[in-house]
Formats: structure tokens, C-alpha cells, sequence
């Protein structure tokens, strides 16, 4: 199961986080401090797991953001690193190309992160998904 997904910068900053367990908001700065730096202390050479007290950590780099996503034991975590490649293949074709600053912004991202994580679909059919249910896109 999925406890958080954050989207991080390179200097660590957080840019975009989702919680689906009850953190408190104290508790959360902490946890997401503690989780970047265990992330971006890591070479490009060592493994994208990492077993973080009771959960994984399964991130991947992209550009200049990183996607960190906390996971139960139980969790594939091959599955998870899939899933994060396509998430951010949905938000290139959404984007043409996305940046950290599109990320800041975009108020759909957790809705395309849900559709392609429940609807495990290809990156068009989820990208169609996201589209229909953003107001702003024509």
C-alpha cells in the first residue's frame, strides 16, 4: 500500500507531497526532511530502494525532480518504480516536457497520479483521463 508520494527537487525542496495515512503536519516536515536526504545522498550507481524504517522508499530522477513514493513491505517494489516511470511519461505528454515549475502549479497532478496508479492504463489512456477532468485544458 502507499503511504506518501512526494516530488522533490534537486536542492530538496518539496514540491509536491501526498499523504494517504494520517501524518501529522509536524511529523511530516520531519519525515519528508529525513526522506530527501536519504534520496539525494544516494549515487546515480545504488539502488532506487530503500528500506526506511517500517516502509520503502522507491524513487527515481528525473531532470532536476525526483519522485519519491513510501511503501508497506508487502508493495512490489519493481511494480512501484513502473509506476512512477509512467506517471511522469503522462505528465511529459501533459506538458510537452515537464518541469518542477509545471509541477508547482499544475493542480491536477494527484488526480493523474491516482488515475494511473488505479487504472494501471497506458500513459495515453491516463493522459485522456486527466484531460477530461481538467477544467483548464480545450
Amino acid at each position: 500500500m502507499i503511504k506518501f508520494f512526494l516530488m522533490v527537487n534537486k536542492q530538496g525542496q518539496t514540491r509536491l507531497s501526498k499523504y494517504y495515512e494520517h501524518v501529522e503536519i509536524n511529523k511530516r516536515t520531519l519525515l519528508e526532511t529525513e526522506v530527501i536526504k536519504s534520496c539525494l545522498s544516494r549515487s546515480s550507481e545504488q539502488c532506487s530502494f530503500i528500506e526506511y524504517k517500517d516502509f520503502k522508499l522507491i524513487y527515481r530522477q528525473y531532470a532536476a525532480l525526483f519522485i519519491v513514493v513510501g511503501v508497506n513491505d508487502t508493495e512490489n517494489e519493481m511494480a512501484i518504480y513502473e509506476f512512477i516511470h509512467n506517471f511522469v511519461e503522462v505528465l511529459d505528454e501533459y506538458f510537452s516536457r515537464v518541469s518542477e515549475l509545471d509541477v508547482s502549479f499544475f493542480t491536477s497532478v494527484s488526480q493523474v497520479f491516482h488515475s494511473t496508479w488505479q487504472t494501471q492504463a497506458s500513459p495515453d489512456q491516463v493522459l485522456v483521463l486527466a484531460l477530461e477532468d481538467d477544467p483548464t485544458s480545450v
